[in-house]
């Protein structure tokens, strides 16, 4: 069984239908409904080989944890889960927490729903976590926790998205042999470029690169291959890699990995749980 963040729309929806396909029962949290006139979604909702869980907003920390709650009380286990829920915004945008809302999204939201949903991880038989990152974050010139906060200034794509979606693949690599001794593995995935642009919804793109998306880029099944092959492909026994292209790479600003670690980790132990969590290095 597969949980996919983020699967009504774009690269999620189409790893929900290719995962479908193959027999896989699939548990859905999203924030918007699946298309109403997408007859095979809407067929396997009836038979319950999709099951679909709403949350109202990943970044509200009470809404995130309703939802939480409600799946470990219904499901059983999960296999693979696909930390893919994200976008971008047009402008500097807080969380209710009071973090700028790409890092609060990409970065602090994926291992909050990791450490939540641990127990039914260690449930499953292939005991694998996916993290959608992007290679957009190799033009990061500076990187900084503060700034990943709390930004000075706000570039679309190239600003708080690429930052956030470094410190979530720093983080992946930091927490893969904590996560490792049980049994977990975890990666962190570029699904390449793919057409995900909605009619009526702001991507948080630069205009011009919209417009590249709209007649260059790939349709979205292209980085739901990307996503299952990250998971299930040649590299399904590594642990912490960043995957481009299906290839292993670097990463920037390692240097930093740990400190992300342990910034996310104590949000997720005084602002979600309340208590105290060790971070092992």
């Amino acid at each position: 069984m597969a949980l996919i963040t983020g699967a009504s729309n774009g690269i999620g929806l189409a790893l929900t239908r290719k995962l479908l396909s193959e027999n896989w029962q699939v548990v859905a949290l999203n924030r918007s409904k699946f298309p109403a006139d997408d007859s095979f979604i809407q067929n396997q909702l009836k038979n319950g080989w999709l099951r679909a869980y709403k949350v109202k907003d990943l970044t509200d920390y009470c809404s995130l944890r309703h939802s939480l709650e409600e799946i470990k009380g219904k499901e059983q286990r999960i296999d693979i889960l696909f930390n893919n829920a994200g976008g971008g915004f047009s402008e500097m945008n807080y969380s209710k927490q009071g973090r700028e809302k790409h890092y609060e999204l990409l970065t602090v939201v994926p291992y909050i729903i990791l450490m939540e949903l641990k127990e039914l991880l260690k449930n499953g038989h292939l005991k694998t976590v996916i993290n959608t990152s992007s290679q957009v974050f190799r033009f990061t010139k500076e990187f900084t926790i503060e700034n990943l906060e709390h930004p000075k200034t706000f570039r679309k794509m190239f600003g708080p998205y690429a930052t956030s979606k470094l410190a979530l693949s720093l983080w992946t690599q930091t927490v893969a042999p904590q996560v490792a001794k049980e049994d977990i593995k975890i990666r962190s995935v570029d699904p390449g470029i793919n057409n995900t642009l909605r009619k009526g919804k702001d991507s948080g793109l630069a205009v011009w690169f919209e417009l590249f998306m709209k007649f260059f880029s790939s349709p979205p099944t292209h980085g739901a291959n990307l996503l299952y092959e990250g998971a299930l492909g040649k590299h399904s026994k590594e642990t912490g890699v960043f995957l481009f292209k299906n290839r292993i790479a670097d990463l920037k600003f390692t240097e930093h990995a740990q400190r992300v670690l342990e910034k996310i980790s104590d949000i997720y132990s005084h602002e979600f749980l309340g208590g105290s969590v060790e971070v092992n290095g």
